[in-house]
Order: C-alpha cells, then sequence, then structure tokens
C-alpha cells in the first residue's frame, strides 16, 4: 500500500545536516536543483492504495538506485553506506536516526514497479527540460554516436553446447539401456558446426524413434532440450543466458557480445535522447529516431554532427526535408541508393564491412572497376557461406548449392555532389570540431558509471541502466554549467 501523502518526518538531529553536508556537496546540490516528485506520479499506478503493507516511498527507492548509479556500488552497498553516510541519508531525505532497506527491496522495485515504464525517456526529458528552462542549451546542433556495453553473460560456442547437450542425452539414455551404444550415430570428430549439426539431428530422431526410451521422462527432457538447441543453433550461432544480446563488430578483426546505445547530444554536452538496441545493429538506421526524440524533448535542431555511418541515402534525404545540415563525412559505400528494406544490409563503420540481417558480419570485401573512369566502382563484400547454409533467413537470400554469398554496392563518383561541396565549407569544417565531446562523454559514462557492461540481463534491464547512467551524467553537467 502506496501513502497518498507523503509524511514530513520531525527529528532533533535534523539539524546535523546543515553541520555535516556542506553547500556544495554533489548530492545536495541535485537534491535543490530537482523536484523527485515526478517519479511518484510516473509510478502511482503500480501500487495500490488502500490494501496492504506500507510500501516504501517510490522517490526514496528511486534515489537508492541513482545513488547505486552516481558512485557505481552495488545494491548491499549503496545500503550499508545509506546506515552512515550522512550525504545519502540527506539525499533520500531521512532523518539522522532511521534505518535503512533491505537490499532485496531494490530488486522488487526494478522488477515490479519500472518494469513497463519508458525510464529512459521520461529520464532524459525531464533533465532536457532542466536545461532548457535554465537556459544552459543555446546551440541548435546535436552531436550522434554509438557506444557499446558487454552483456553481463559470456557467450558460448554453439559447437560447444551441441556437445553439451547431446553428452547431457546420451549419458541419460545409458542410465535406462546401457547396450543402446551400438545403436548410437558416430560422433563428430571435427570442429565444423555444421557436421556437429547433422550428428545431433541423427542422434534426435535415433532416439526419438525409440518409443521405449524417448518416453521416459527425463530422457524426453533431454531430447526436447537438444532438439531446442539445434533449432536456436540455426537461427543464432552464439547462445547466452542473456538472450537479448548479439554480436557486434568494433572492428574487421575484433567482435562484442552485449548492446549498443545509440546517443544524441547537444554541443553543451546534454543527452537529448537515446535508443539502445542489440549488438549487432547498425547506428545509421537510429538516426531518424534520435532526431524524433530529442525534438520532442524541445530541441531545435538545424545541424546533426557524426561520422560516416550516418550518411546513407535515406539519413540524407530525411536531413534535407526538414532543412537540418549534415555535419558528417560521406562515406560512398553506405549511399546506396534505393534498395528494398529487407535487401538492405546494415554498414558497420568501425570494421567498414556490412552485416546481413541475420547479425553476420562480412568477411572480406574487393573493389571492381576503375576509380573515376566510365562507369561507378561496385565493392563486394563476401560472407562465410557455411553460416549462410543453416541460416534462419537464408529463402531469398543464398541459393542453395551456391558456393560464394555477396553483397554489392555501386560506389557513387557523381551522387552526393551537394553533401561532397558542404564538406568544403568553414561551417562544416567548424562545426566538425565538435565531434569529440560525443566520445569523451561515452567514457564518462562507462568509466565513472559502470556503462561497460551491463549489470543484469535483457535488454529492458539495460534500458533501465542506461536511464540511470544517463540521467546521472545529464544532472552533473547541468549542476556545472549553472
Amino acid at each position: 500500500m502506496l501513502i497518498q501523502q507523503q509524511q514530513i518526518q520531525f527529528s532533533p538531529y535534523t539539524s546535523l545536516y546543515d553541520l555535516i553536508v556542506p553547500k556544495d556537496n554533489l548530492l545536495r546540490k541535485i537534491n535543490e536543483l530537482i523536484d523527485f516528485s515526478f517519479i511518484y506520479d510516473e509510478l502511482l499506478n503500480k501500487y495500490c492504495t488502500n490494501n496492504g503493507r506500507t510500501a516504501e516511498s517510490p522517490v526514496r527507492m528511486f534515489k537508492y538506485l541513482l545513488l547505486k548509479t552516481i558512485y557505481d556500488v552495488s545494491d548491499v552497498d549503496v545500503v550499508e553506506r545509506s546506515r552512515f553516510d550522512m550525504s545519502f541519508k540527506y539525499f533520500l531525505e531521512m532523518t539522522p536516526e532511521e534505518s535503512v532497506i533491505n537490499p532485496s527491496s531494490l530488486t522488487k522495485f526494478r522488477k515490479l514497479r519500472l518494469k513497463d515504464t519508458d525510464l529512459l525517456n521520461l529520464l532524459i526529458g525531464k533533465t532536457v527540460t532542466i536545461a532548457v528552462e535554465k537556459g544552459i542549451i543555446r546551440s541548435r546542433s546535436i552531436i550522434v554516436d554509438a557506444t557499446h556495453t558487454l552483456s553481463r553473460s559470456n557467450p558460448f560456442s554453439a559447437i560447444d553446447v551441441l556437445r553439451e547437450r547431446s553428452k547431457l542425452l546420451r549419458k541419460t539414455v545409458y542410465l535406462f539401456d546401457d547396450q543402446f551404444k551400438e545403436h548410437m550415430p558416430k560422433k563428430n570428430d571435427t570442429n565444423e558446426l555444421e557436421n556437429e549439426l547433422t550428428y545431433c539431428k541423427e542422434l534426435e530422431q535415433r532416439i526419438g524413434k525409440e518409443e521405449s526410451l524417448s518416453s521416459i521422462p527425463a530422457v524426453k527432457e533431454k531430447l526436447n532440450l537438444l532438439k531446442e538447441t539445434i533449432e536456436d543453433t540455426q537461427e543464432n550461432f552464439t547462445l547466452s543466458k542473456d538472450t537479448d544480446a548479439k554480436i557486434g563488430h568494433k572492428s574487421a578483426d575484433s567482435s562484442f557480445f552485449g548492446y549498443k546505445t545509440h546517443l544524441a547530444m547537444t554541443e553543451e554536452r546534454i543527452i537529448t535522447a537515446a535508443v539502445v538496441t542489440s549488438g549487432e545493429k547498425g547506428d545509421g538506421p537510429e538516426l531518424p529516431k534520435l532526431i524524433k526524440m530529442s525534438q520532442e524533448n524541445g530541441i531545435d535542431i538545424d545541424t546533426i554532427i557524426g561520422d560516416g555511418a550516418y550518411t546513407g541515402t535515406e539519413n540524407l534525404k530525411q536531413a534535407s526535408e526538414l532543412e537540418i545540415k549534415m555535419v558528417a563525412k560521406l562515406n560512398s559505400t553506405i549511399a546506396q541508393g534505393a534498395r528494398k528494406d529487407e535487401d538492405k544490409f546494415d554498414y558497420n563503420k568501425d570494421a567498414d564491412r556490412f552485416v546481413c540481417p541475420a547479425g553476420h558480419m562480412a568477411t572480406r570485401k574487393s573493389k571492381q572497376g576503375k576509380k573515376n573512369v566510365g562507369t561507378n566502382q561496385v565493392e563486394t563484400h563476401y560472407f562465410d557461406v557455411e553460416k549462410c547454409k543453416s541460416c534462419p533467413l537464408k529463402e531469398g537470400c543464398y541459393k542453395e548449392g551456391s558456393k560464394t554469398k555477396t553483397y554489392s554496392v555501386s560506389i557513387k563518383s557523381e551522387l552526393h555532389q551537394e553533401q561532397i561541396a558542404f564538406q568544403e565549407t568553414d561551417f562544416y569544417k567548424e562545426k566538425a570540431k565538435h565531434r569529440y565531446k560525443i566520445e569523451a562523454k561515452n567514457s564518462e559514462l562507462k568509466n565513472v558509471h559502470g556503462y561497460d557492461r551491463a549489470t543484469s540481463y535483457g535488454i529492458d534491464s539495460m534500458q533501465m541502466q542506461g536511464a540511470m547512467a544517463i540521467f546521472t551524467v545529464n544532472l552533473k553537467r547541468i549542476l556545472k554549467l549553472i
């Protein structure tokens, strides 16, 4: 049960805060800057107002999570520090002698109260509103970029998971019929995933036909687990407890397993929009969302500052329609022209390679034709055909029996002349100098506020972590500028 009217706490020791917590303390300044009652209003419908045990104030619970993000500590540590740190107690609006919560309450709060809440946009919108009201945001430019966050899980290779699941099935079968070894298919002794899949399918069919075994609950359980793993492997070549995380690429030779957060930020270093995706997603396709969200948060945009990943044809076209200047070096590779959406592979600007709709990156590329001579050059990207053979999206993409799978784009020699000319102007060169600011912001999120690795599993948890981290850095920036 949530008390609708929050009670004022009186204590003979409250005056200690004025002696112990200085005026320039960060937490005191945050309390003075922002009215957290918007959290109460947002979460009110998640509580019962007339039944059950009295709940902890949602504002205080949210502040616990904010402290956890500001100081990059665990649930247990943030609660323990709140026992004796007077600045924490002051920030939480506790009396000096008041007891703290049980750390497990923070987990319940995240799972039950913050579930299905668009916390990311709510918190960004609140800080942007404060920055606009304080007259901090004067520019009409947004800087865009994406930063990656590692999953909490370590991925397991598909072949290792298949071998482990098939081993469990065999051991369970032998518990009931150790003579069945003679009827088992020959094990795969290579490191080829295709061969391991073939073996597992044969094993599944062989045991499935033996009703005397497959009807035993223990065997049936392991058999179904192997079936599910085979199906999952045909969709994803990496398996993990974090099913929302995917493999992304930082370069042609290095990859990561996790998520991407696509950011838009003003020249004053206030983040105005954020979109969290799985790691394999490209940067360019998220630009329209970042523009729309920034505008909804009250930002007037006349310039976008970014890298070559954002200079795709559709982005340039939309920017032109909105009369927005694109301060991003034209990348001829991703200026693809018209293609069907389902045929459009994402361009990874870090690796300078295309990524197919299934999330697999090209292994190499080559150019055909002579530069600036006659027809346009064509750049061809080559994909691992072994992955294509077992890909669930291969229909209409991969032709059975083909020895190669390629994706080609024309490198335009005359198209986008207007953008090329704009890149030579003084305005472009001056605005481009601001791009480093978002790299510094990414570094702050990761190195100071723990955004380099996910603290929980799933994209919803990643969005919540992003919301708290971005809210924190925005508040700190506002306090520095006012």
